[in-house]
């Protein structure tokens, strides 16, 4: 039957991929891939010999309705991206409400993704949690970030090994500088660190240890007992 597969593929040990995605990924019609180059040593490794084709944010726009229209002619086709699963913080939501909208069915895989092991390995509450995944650059940077040190549920942010130090100080100086958190890098790879402290704490090593790889920040949320900097000096 013709459809829209989302298949996860592993954020760096290639042992993560299910024996579900390797055989959807063998009888699709056609692959999308982010970088054709990276997903072509993914199905190298698994002996997957397949029509792909390059779908990322650059296109995404323009080619979501001829896929689509393929997908209703018949074919089946399974988006992958360059590590994790479709759609978060990866091209797929597109192509997703493109498929909906014109009635395509579309089958999502469960598999790997980062935040939910940096979740669950920070040691920090997770029944309830907030996921903000990149934050911006520059504009709107300071107001999502006063946003962020508000919720008093643990949230979960993407970051550059570039930006990691500058990230944990200014939510250092917004939340309070014993805020806990937790910074995952390289997850599933040779070199994996989880490195657990106060949000100043981790900003001081990342800035003497400058980090390098994918990086996952979790912060805890705000307790409601906590003092921001800027409120601690004398009134009056």
């Amino acid at each position: 039957m013709s459809k829209l597969y989302l298949v996860p593929t592993p954020i760096g040990n290639l042992e993560d991929m299910t024996y579900r995605a390797v055989r959807i990924l063998k009888e699709v019609n056609l692959i999308l891939a982010e970088d054709t180059r990276k997903t072509g040593i993914l199905l190298k490794h698994y002996n997957i010999s397949n029509a792909l084709k390059s779908h990322h944010m650059h296109n995404e726009h323009r080619t979501a309705e001829e896929i689509a229209s393929r997908i209703a002619a018949g074919e089946s086709v399974a988006l992958v991206t360059d590590a994790g699963t479709p759609g978060i913080s990866d091209p797929g939501f597109l192509l997703v409400r493109t498929c909906v909208e014109a009635g395509i069915e579309v089958e999502t895989l469960p598999g790997a993704t980062a935040f939910v092991p940096a979740l669950v390995n920070s040691g920090l509450p997770c029944d309830r949690f907030h996921f903000e995944g990149f934050i911006p650059h520059k504009k709107g940077r300071q107001t999502r970030l006063q946003y962020l040190s508000t919720l008093p549920f643990t949230f979960v942010l993407y970051e550059s090994p570039f930006r990691l130090a500058k990230t944990l100080m200014q939510l250092s100086e917004l939340c309070g500088q014993d805020r806990k958190a937790c910074v995952s890098r390289e997850l599933t790879k040779f070199y994996e660190e989880n490195k657990r402290g106060s949000l100043t704490e981790l900003a001081l090593h990342y800035t003497t240890h400058p980090p390098k790889g994918e990086i996952v920040m979790v912060v805890a949320g705000n307790s409601g007992h906590e003092t921001n900097p800027d409120d601690s000096r004398e009134t009056g």
